[in-house]
């Protein structure tokens, strides 16, 4: 025999207060009894706006809230519990152990997700902290963008390692540091004369992708990569408005990467570009060296990586000869 309903309402600290599912509002309206261990609930405006009365309970342990919401619901009562904003761990487990234990009169027990995170909330969390550590933390509060570009060069090589070894764990925890520089330099923005923030570089960034995507967000139906790069590279162009097909590459790039990169750049155009001859043997070596990223371009390889990938092997090599 079953008496009574005892619903576990869980909520999303990064889910605006007031915007909960269907179920759960038609849960808190037909509910006898709305009980929360947090008298401070982020959701307790918005209930009380909308006719729902919410009791804040005094602290106890899981098994004794357990108890009471048993004891609550044997009166053929619907009793909603609004879980603090940790979900109180342990309740739902201390609610199943008792109800093991009874033999009739159970009420039925439901956990209800009144507002879940969508792809992405936890960005949320990020900015938080990341706001607490600019405001109380004194070696954050001293960084400028410019004393950052020492970190951010850091992670960025640091993710490369991770990628090129395959740990997943590292890679993890890599872009998850590569990812802070960007918040970090995000927050360190909105201080600006003309100040922005991680959403308006995000939206920045949303808007450049649909623009120069037209294949997916527009009518463009090519299915083609070499066509896709094209369109890409032409968009570009046209928001730059650049006056020169090498204007804008960052000349701090490895040096192979940056040979490839300024080597693409002309590749599109119809110029025929050549240096004069040598004058001594290192810029014959510089000459040479340029020359094999010509060859790997036309080959459609990567120099930079095929040369890290040699020197993984060369290192390789190095142990396994010290081993020896």
């Amino acid at each position: 025999m079953t008496a009574g309903r005892v619903v576990l309402l869980l909520t999303s600290p990064r889910v605006a207060p007031g915007l909960l599912g269907w179920p759960a509002w038609d849960a808190l309206r037909t509910a006898n009894v709305v009980w929360t261990p947090d008298p401070e609930h982020p959701q307790l405006p918005y209930l009380a706006a909308a006719g729902v009365d919410v009791a804040p309970v005094k602290p106890a342990s899981t098994a004794e809230w357990a108890h009471a919401l048993i004891a609550e619901a044997r009166k053929s009562r619907t009793v909603v519990w609004l879980a603090s904003e940790a979900g109180d761990p342990g309740l739902a487990e201390s609610l199943a152990n008792q109800l093991a234990l009874e033999v009739e009169d159970l009420p039925s027990l439901e956990v209800v997700p009144a507002s879940y995170d969508l792809p992405g909330a936890r960005m949320l969390d990020l900015v938080d902290v990341m706001d607490q550590l600019r405001d109380r933390c004194p070696w954050v509060q001293s960084q400028t963008h410019r004393t950052l570009v020492k970190y951010l060069v850091e992670e960025a090589y640091e993710t490369v390692e991770a990628l090129e070894t395959g740990d997943e764990a590292h890679l993890r925890e890599e872009l998850g540091d590569l990812l802070f520089q960007v918040v970090f330099h995000s927050r360190l923005a909105e201080e600006h004369d003309q100040p922005f923030s991680l959403d308006d570089v995000a939206g920045d960034l949303v808007a450049k992708l649909i623009r120069r995507n037209p294949h997916v967000f527009g009518d463009a139906t090519t299915t083609d990569v070499a066509e896709i790069e094209s369109a890409w590279d032409q968009l570009k162009a046209e928001e730059k408005q650049r006056a020169s097909a090498v204007e804008g590459v960052p000349l701090a790039l490895p040096a192979l990467t940056l040979a490839e990169k300024v080597l693409g750049r002309v590749a599109r155009t119809d110029l025929d570009v050549r240096t004069g001859e040598p004058a001594n043997e290192e810029d014959q070596l510089g000459k040479d060296l340029f020359a094999l990223v010509q060859k790997a371009r036309a080959t459609d390889l990567d120099p930079e990586q095929a040369l890290r990938d040699e020197i993984r092997r060369y290192l390789a090599a190095v142990r396994a000869a010290e081993s020896d």
